[in-house]
């Protein structure tokens, strides 16, 4: 009952901060999943894709429905990504535990940092094919590789790639992760050992439910101010993993 209980709580907590800040809140997942409740670092990021494609489709249908997801721009740096995320995601499960916990721990620093200092990512003057296939690419394999959404990298290479205005941003990089987090899933089947579904169900559905809740405090409370709280938390959280590797 306890675990059912704190993967209700991660579950919430994540979600909330995935509704308030639009990208960003799924890095906690795999943190949560390893050291509160018990599972791999293997299976850790194989079950957080698992969350974060059921709460990115969710908010995708909400965002869709308001007008701010730009469909064919969204598919188009999707696909790039597809290849990518598969064969991160296929390569991730091989590797050894203490390297997959390292380099999640870089990803989460430099998501952290972002926050703290976001880019003022301006719209081109034009379009550069190759770049937005490159950064495309670059997204579905951190994707895959560790079980991230990447919106704290998809939102601003959307605005800075593709020129798209800042909401219209957010909601197409739920496209983009929802597409990214099924190819890296699609890789991983057959490999769902350590997987606690009676766990995993109740911590998306507190996740999803979380993220609408997340969108009315975003309402409430300075975005800048939610940025550097939860920027705070995910710094602490990302030495806490590398020390944890080191020692």
């Amino acid at each position: 009952m306890t675990v059912l209980v704190l993967a209700l709580i991660a579950g919430a907590v994540i979600g909330l901060a995935l509704g308030a800040l639009g990208g960003g809140g799924s890095v906690l997942a795999v943190p949560a999943l390893i050291y509160l409740l018990g599972f791999t670092p293997a299976a850790a990021t194989t079950a957080s894709l698992i969350i974060v494609t059921a709460t990115s489709a969710t908010a995708l249908y909400a965002h869709t429905r308001d007008g701010n997801v730009a469909g064919k721009t969204g598919a188009l740096f999707a696909a790039a990504g597809i290849v990518p995320a598969f064969l991160a995601g296929a390569a991730a499960g091989r590797l050894p535990e203490a390297v997959l916990t390292a380099a999640f721990a870089v990803i989460a620093a430099l998501a952290a940092l972002r926050m703290l200092r976001p880019s003022m990512s301006e719209p081109p003057d034009r379009i550069r094919p190759g770049k937005a296939a490159g950064a495309g690419a670059g997204l579905g394999a951190v994707t895959g590789f560790l079980g991230v959404g990447g919106g704290f990298l998809a939102v601003p290479a959307l605005v800075s790639v593709l020129g798209l205005a800042m909401r219209r941003a957010v909601g197409t990089s739920l496209l983009v992760i929802t597409v990214n987090s099924l190819a890296a899933l699609a890789a991983r089947t057959g490999t769902s050992s350590g997987l606690h579904w009676e766990i995993i169900g109740p911590f998306t559905g507190a996740a999803i439910l979380g993220a609408w809740d997340g969108k009315r405090l975003a309402t409430k409370i300075s975005g800048t101010t939610l940025q550097k709280i939860f920027a705070a938390v995910l710094l602490a959280v990302a030495a806490f993993m590398l020390v944890d590797v080191i020692v």
